[in-house]
């Protein structure tokens, strides 16, 4: 759900703007209606990722959970018209599916309040080994770190992608995200993790400073490849033997940038594995990143490939 507010409507329900709360069912009831008339619409982080990457002409599987409910069903049936293969992990009817209150104000920002729901549950049982073994990349969303089945499941995933010769790639998410679980990442990054993607707080989180230049140093010891997003400032590529900038696609307005990291990480995937080279990547990433801040949703109105220029295409 997304809806339109004000600052004022952020600060009368204890929202921290820009960043993302989990919340319960009762405070998941609340906010729906305390937030009025709101667009609804699949998302779910890794989720638009995969959406942007077959607006790309990419071909993809998403594994996650779902209950037999009705977001459930337009959940999954979302993703089938888009042409992703969705793979749902074994249901659980006491939970119900996972939902998100986005709050947008008007400078574009967005305030997200997520019930997790049943995805909380996925563990190393619910991951087809041969969807891991058929992808060029494996793809992880940090938001699902919460729950040590996933911490497991997570390091399994990675090592049977590695076994299978495959790239791992992780999102951290959410800075507050990163102050959970700051060791766990830190050990992902450092020993599972080929492609690391964050924004430039999640990266000072990381590595608890306050100093962008010096996260970046201590992110080229520890990770191959690091995409860091800075919003209107771009994004910076580093390697272990480069750091580069790249700047963000030109917008004509920003309507809500909910979706923004999500699509930027699906143009860098959906180039690397065209075998592109990083900074390409970073413009791909850069262009599907600009489409979706342009109107409400964090999922593509259009054909990302139809804005390609020729040189990326």
């Amino acid at each position: 759900m997304i809806a339109m507010v004000d600052d004022d409507f952020l600060g009368a329900h204890d929202m921290v703007k820009g960043s993302m709360a989990l919340i319960e069912t009762d405070r998941a009831v609340q906010l729906s209606q305390a937030v009025g008339a709101s667009t609804r619409t699949s998302g779910g982080s890794g989720a638009n990722t995969l959406a942007g990457i077959a607006s790309l002409g990419g071909d993809v599987a998403f594994i996650g959970k779902v209950a037999d409910d009705e977001f459930g069903a337009v959940f999954a049936d979302d993703m089938k018209q888009i042409g992703v293969d969705f793979r749902s992990g074994g249901p659980d009817s006491s939970i119900p599916t996972g939902r998100c209150i986005i709050a947008v104000t008007p400078d574009a920002q967005r305030t997200m309040n997520t019930f997790l729901g049943i995805s909380t549950q996925l563990s190393f049982s619910d991951i087809s080994s041969d969807v891991i073994a058929a992808g060029a990349i494996l793809y992880l969303e940090g938001y699902l770190f919460d729950r040590d089945e996933a911490k497991d499941a997570f390091r399994k995933a990675a090592a049977l992608a590695h076994l299978n010769g495959r790239v791992v790639a992780l999102t951290l998410s959410d800075s507050f995200c990163v102050d959970r679980h700051r060791a766990d990442f830190q050990s992902l990054v450092k020993n599972d993790i080929d492609i690391l993607f964050a924004n430039e707080d999640e990266l000072k989180s990381l590595y608890e400073t306050t100093d962008f230049d010096e996260a970046v140093e201590l992110l080229r010891r520890d990770c191959h490849i690091a995409a860091v997003t800075r919003s209107e400032k771009g994004s910076v590529i580093v390697t272990r033997d480069d750091v580069h900038e790249v700047p963000a696609a030109p917008v004509s307005q920003v309507v809500d940038t909910t979706g923004a990291g999500d699509l930027f990480a699906a143009g860098f995937l959906r180039g690397l594995t065209q075998g592109k080279d990083l900074t390409s990547c970073a413009r791909i990433g850069a262009i599907a990143a600009a489409e979706v801040i342009s109107h409400v949703g964090p999922r593509p109105l259009v054909s990302l490939t139809s804005l390609l220029p020729a040189d990326l295409q």
